[in-house]
């Protein structure tokens, strides 16, 4: 079963991520407390779809030390949420649920030069090439939690 792993925010761009149990997903906004929320994130000025809240996989993250010896914690892929059982990659252009709060996948959340400074692992830019996540909106307000299933509206 397809699920959340663990919950990522972070007050303001290039803030250390915290982890939370539950968070509330508002759309047009993101998530409550989260630096893209609050207008503080690194690109908040910069326009785009997507930057109202970031997953990736658990699988993703675990490749990283088996492939390339490259430990992290999950919070520090700087995604808001882990999941576990579901290639994100399929869910580009797709609804779907979080728990009870549905969102769209806009598009792929390819690793930036920012990602390797913050980690001070540079090798974690080709580790992530097309694994680095989703980023998605948010269609319908509620509160996420660790726990939470994963549900696409139609057949992957």
């Amino acid at each position: 079963m397809a699920q959340i792993v663990s919950i990522h925010i972070a007050a303001k761009g290039r803030g250390p991520m915290q982890a939370v149990d539950s968070v509330r997903a508002v759309p047009g906004k993101g998530l409550v407390g989260d630096r893209y929320f609050l207008g503080a994130g690194s690109f908040s000025q910069n326009p785009g779809t997507g930057r109202e809240v970031t997953l990736i996989e658990m699988e993703a993250i675990e490749a990283l030390q088996r492939e390339l010896g490259l430990e992290i914690p999950p919070g520090d892929a700087r995604r808001n949420i882990v999941t576990s059982g579901l290639a994100l990659n399929h869910l580009v252009g797709r609804e779907f649920s979080v728990g009870a709060v549905r969102l769209r996948g806009m598009r792929l959340c390819e690793p930036c030069k920012d990602l390797a400074g913050m980690t001070g692992k540079p090798s974690i830019l080709p580790g992530l090439i097309h694994r680095g996540g989703l980023r998605c909106e948010i269609l319908s307000e509620g509160v996420i939690q660790v726990g939470d299933g994963i549900n696409a509206t139609d057949e992957l």
